[in-house]
């Protein structure tokens, strides 16, 4: 009897232990954790309710100023939300400065990276409705870069943000640093290769004030779709040669239905090889889709480039996007092959509307181009040097100096190219330095 009763206390004892450990585990992880004053529960930082939520479950961010670094590491959706009149969360740099947090994947050990939120190796991390502001960082030196959203071998979604005012403290010119977006996954040869992956959704954001990228998609497992978003650069600046969107080393995707203006790096000539600004620039990547953007007031519109060390650039599809006001150099620049371009409306391109660039290393081959409209430009077509073909039919070009010219550069000086006389992909070499856009990694 008294052995019984021992037995029925124990197991009552136990149960009680695991009923207070499953209360206790419902209070530590809600599937709704609230940010501020507008709901419950409640937790003083961006990063306490990331901490404190159920996997799957989502942090509501409450109007107001967050002055922290946020490290998500697994998959929840952090989303603004409005209270009352207001509907602004906004994440601000600490006031003693954002720290290095991480560091870049593309080589190791990487540049080290100050990311103001970055999520790493989830699955599903979904945000919405943040601005993300990258002012008073006191970053003070080229050696660390400011990230607004990092997505380190990480997916999910970003939409209706703001990422501005990621650049280094005033005066330092020509660093390579200060990204709205960034979607990066592992190299080969990185520990983890095998697993990673980065596939993430850019939609309906505004990107602004960025030093050097707005919204990069990087490394050979990383995927993005970049839609309806407005990015704006910085205008004519000493910071960087900026890029509006950059998609590179491997990365695939689609960059669609989007408005990128005001790149431009002020220092740049015609002569200044490497370091120009562009709207899109896709960096040996492949199969990757442009179309639909309206792209304004930069150096290069739409580019495209293989890179003889870190790969191809083949298989764009750059279509129905309309480029206007390109400063010194081409609107779309194919210099990689086997590109489809079509559809495409150009306004007022100093050098060229399209440029099939032969300079990249046995590039400008085996092009679709049909169907563009170019109104106002050096070349209509510059057609590169050498052993260069494809397919050319239904352009349609008024107010352009020269209709067809074989050739890497062209200036108002050119003498006029007759279309009957200088026939498209002409085979004469030409041999010329041409700038472009310089990725960041």
């Amino acid at each position: 009897m008294k052995s019984s009763t021992l037995r029925r206390g124990a197991a009552q004892g136990i149960f009680c232990a695991f009923a207070a450990f499953g209360s206790h585990a419902a209070m530590a992880w809600p599937t709704t954790a609230y940010v501020g004053t507008c709901g419950t529960p409640t937790f003083p930082t961006i990063q306490a309710a990331v901490n404190a939520v159920a996997v799957a479950g989502t942090v509501k961010v409450c109007p107001g100023t967050y002055p922290e670094q946020v490290t998500i590491t697994r998959n929840v959706t952090v989303v603004g939300v409005l209270s009352g009149n207001a509907d602004a969360a906004v994440v601000t740099s600490p006031t003693t400065g954002v720290v290095i947090n991480t560091a870049d994947l593309y080589e190791p050990p990487g540049l080290p990276v100050a990311a103001q939120i970055l999520v790493q190796n989830a699955k599903a991390v979904n945000i919405s409705n943040i601005t993300v502001d990258g002012s008073a960082n006191q970053l003070n030196g080229c050696g660390t870069d400011i990230r607004g959203i990092y997505y380190q071998n990480a997916s999910g979604t970003v939409s209706d943000v703001v990422t501005r005012n990621q650049v280094l403290a005033a005066g330092l010119t020509g660093c390579q640093a200060g990204q709205g977006i960034f979607v990066q996954s592992s190299y080969a040869g990185a520990a983890g290769y095998a697993a990673a992956a980065a596939n993430v959704t850019i939609k309906n954001s505004s990107v602004h004030n960025f030093q050097k990228n707005g919204v990069t998609i990087d490394g050979p497992k990383a995927i993005g779709a970049v839609t309806y978003n407005n990015i704006t650069g910085q205008g004519p600046t000493t910071g960087a040669g900026e890029n509006g969107v950059q998609i590179s080393d491997g990365a695939t995707g689609s960059v669609t239905d989007n408005a990128i203006v005001d790149t431009i790096w002020a220092p740049d000539t015609s002569s200044d090889t490497g370091d120009a600004a562009s709207g899109i620039l896709i960096y040996s990547s492949e199969h990757v889709l442009v179309e639909n953007n309206i792209v304004s007031t930069t150096q290069f519109g739409i580019v495209t480039i293989s890179d003889p060390v870190y790969g191809l650039g083949d298989h764009t599809t750059i279509a129905s996007n309309v480029v206007i006001n390109t400063q010194i150099f081409d609107a779309i620049d194919a210099c990689s092959n086997d590109n489809s371009i079509t559809g495409n409306t150009v306004f007022n391109a100093t050098e060229s509307g399209i440029h099939l660039d032969s300079t990249c290393g046995g590039t400008g081959r085996g092009n679709t181009v049909t169907g563009n409209t170019v109104n106002e430009a050096c070349a209509g077509i510059l057609e590169g040097g050498g052993a260069v073909s494809g397919v050319t039919t239904h352009n349609t070009f008024f107010n352009v100096v020269n209709v067809a010219l074989a050739g890497d550069t062209c200036t108002v000086s050119t003498p006029l190219a007759v279309a009957a006389a200088v026939p498209l992909f002409s085979a004469a070499a030409v041999s010329a330095a041409s700038s472009h856009p310089t990725p960041v990694r």
